[in-house]
C-alpha cells in the first residue's frame, strides 16, 4: 500500500504531478495532518456496515480514513480539476464513489435513499470552505435528513459562535438554530500550521449530533427563527427596540408587551443573555396574541 495522503511529502508528490495551483475563490486548504484526519473519521462513531456522505474530497486524504472505516462513502467535490487525482489516490478503495458536484446543489436525500440503502446508518463529514461554513451546516439541519449526525472542520471562530451558550460574546441566531437541530460538541483546535497552503486563521472539528426531537416545545419554527433573528438584528440594542423595530411595529405593540410579559422575560434584556427556551416562550406567547 502507498503511504497515506496526508503525510506532508505524498500531498506534496500529488499536487506536483498533477500541477495542481490551488483556487483561492474555492477556499481550498488541504489537511496535512494524518492524525487529525483520524479524529475526524474517529468522531464519525461510524461502524463497518455504516455509509458517509463526505464534503469536499479535495485529494481523498479524509476520504481514504473514511472508507478504511465504514461500508461506503459517498463524497462530493466540486473542482473538476481533482476528479483525475482522485482516481489515482482513490483507486485502492472500491466503497468510494466520487460526485463532480456542488454540495449545497446535490439531492442527499435522494443519494442516501438510493446509493444507501444497504448501510446501517448514515454521517456526513468534511472540510468545509470557510466561505460557505454556515449554509451548508444549516441546509444539512434544516433538511431533516437521515443521517445520525455531522462531524466537520470548520473555522475556530465559527465553530465557537455554533458551540455557544447563552451570555457569551459568541452567542447569537447561529448557536440556537445549530443547537435546536443539534447536540453540539468541539472535538479538537486545529493549528494553521498543519494545512497547505496554511490560512490565516485556525481550525475546529465540531461534532453535530442530531436531535430526534427539538429541546423545546415551538409551536411555529418558521415563525420562531424569526423572532430570534430579530432580536440579534442589532447586538446592542434591547430586545424591545429589537422586536419592535424588526418585527412587530408600533402597532403591535401592546402585543409584544403582553407576549414579553407572559414569557416572563424583561423588554430591557438583549437578546444574547435569553435561552432557547425563553425564545421558544416568547415566539408561542406572540402567536397566541394572534400576531
Amino acid at each position: 500500500m502507498p503511504k497515506e495522503i496526508a503525510v506532508p511529502s505524498r500531498t506534496k508528490e500529488i499536487l506536483q504531478k498533477y500541477d495542481f495551483s490551488f483556487k483561492k475563490s474555492l477556499g481550498q486548504n488541504f489537511l496535512i495532518d494524518g492524525n487529525i484526519l483520524k479524529q475526524i473519521a474517529g468522531a464519525a462513531l461510524m461502524g463497518p456496515n455504516d455509509g458517509v456522505i463526505e464534503i469536499g474530497a479535495g485529494i481523498g486524504a479524509l476520504t481514504e480514513q473514511l472508507a478504511k472505516t465504514v461500508k461506503q462513502v459517498e463524497s462530493f467535490e466540486l473542482d473538476g480539476r481533482l476528479l483525475p487525482i482522485l482516481d489515482e489516490t482513490l483507486a485502492p478503495y472500491p466503497n468510494v464513489t466520487v460526485h463532480h458536484q456542488d454540495i449545497l446543489q446535490a439531492d442527499i436525500r435522494q443519494v442516501i435513499e438510493e446509493q444507501m440503502k444497504d448501510t446501517d446508518e448514515v454521517a456526513v463529514c468534511g472540510n468545509l470552505p470557510y466561505y460557505v461554513t454556515t449554509p451548508i451546516i444549516m441546509q444539512l439541519l434544516e433538511q431533516r435528513l437521515p443521517i445520525k449526525r455531522i462531524v466537520v472542520m470548520i473555522q475556530k471562530e465559527v465553530a465557537e459562535r455554533i458551540s455557544a451558550s447563552p451570555g457569551t460574546k459568541a452567542y447569537g441566531s447561529l448557536s440556537i438554530a445549530a443547537q435546536y437541530y443539534a447536540e453540539v460538541k468541539t472535538v479538537t483546535i486545529v493549528p494553521k500550521t498543519v494545512f497547505i497552503p496554511r490560512p490565516k486563521v485556525d481550525s475546529a472539528v465540531l461534532q453535530l449530533n442530531l436531535r430526534k426531537e427539538p429541546p423545546c416545545q415551538v409551536d411555529d419554527e418558521e415563525f420562531f427563527f424569526r423572532v430570534i433573528k430579530s432580536s440579534f438584528a442589532q447586538r446592542r440594542k434591547t430586545l424591545w427596540n429589537n422586536l419592535q423595530h424588526n418585527l412587530t411595529g408600533k402597532d403591535k405593540k401592546n402585543i409584544l408587551e403582553s407576549a414579553l410579559a407572559n414569557a416572563d422575560i424583561d423588554p430591557q434584556r438583549r437578546a444574547e443573555t435569553l435561552s432557547m427556551e425563553e425564545f421558544a416562550k416568547l415566539s408561542n406567547h406572540l402567536l397566541a396574541g394572534s400576531f
